[in-house]
């Protein structure tokens, strides 16, 4: 009998697999120039089957940032602060120039996100994983009004922050020129995130 840990591996390996081909393909050729059953032949498996994985062609492009969507909602749990934790959390991410932040120039970074703010129909799923990981933050904050307000402000604010570090890296800004103003920024912002929403403060 398979061990379920092996098929669970061997399932999220042909997710990364799958993923990976589609977004070389895309990049190189544009995504609405390439269909599904392009990707399927590429990966050298059927149409129907890649669309067991991933039932919508951008979900090829949007799994690789998936796993950031219970992000914020995780970190804001870990204290001593929601609005402390997730500043902290967002600024080591610029230490690290993790991709989210946008603070990247590997050409692998710069070209997917190319991709996915290029391209109309992937902007439009991008939002539905923002709304998805605002939802998640809303319901660890509390749930209420309240909640979703804050939730949709934090998340605003990492959107924004990102993107503007995105957008000087790729008109040729190198990173060690950036990451100073991207830091400063970032602090401010979440600074004033912390004076509106002072229970998550405290």
């Amino acid at each position: 009998m398979t061990n379920p840990g092996l098929r669970e591996r061997k399932k999220q390996r042909m997710y990364q697999v799958l993923s990976d081909t589609a977004i070389r393909l895309f990049v190189a050729r544009g995504f609405d120039a390439v269909s599904v059953a392009e990707v399927a032949a590429a990966a050298e498996i059927s149409k129907p089957t890649l669309f067991r994985y991933f039932p919508a062609k951008e979900d090829l492009v949007l799994y690789r940032i998936a796993d950031h969507e219970g992000e914020a909602a995780r970190v804001a749990a870990e204290g001593p602060s929601p609005i402390e934790a997730l500043r902290r959390h967002f600024l080591r991410g610029l230490e690290r120039c993790d991709p989210v932040t946008g603070l990247n120039d590997d050409p692998e970074v710069l070209a997917f996100h190319g991709l996915l703010y290029g391209t109309p129909s992937l902007v439009a799923r991008l939002y539905a994983h923002l709304e998805r990981s605002e939802a998640a933050l809303a319901e660890a904050l509390g749930g209420d009004l309240e909640a979703r307000l804050a939730a949709g402000q934090i998340i605003a604010v990492q959107r924004i922050l990102a993107q503007e570090n995105w957008r000087r890296i790729a008109a040729g800004e190198r990173v060690a020129d950036v990451r100073g103003d991207a830091v400063a920024a970032a602090e401010r912002a979440f600074g004033l995130l912390a004076g509106g929403l002072s229970r998550l403060a405290r």
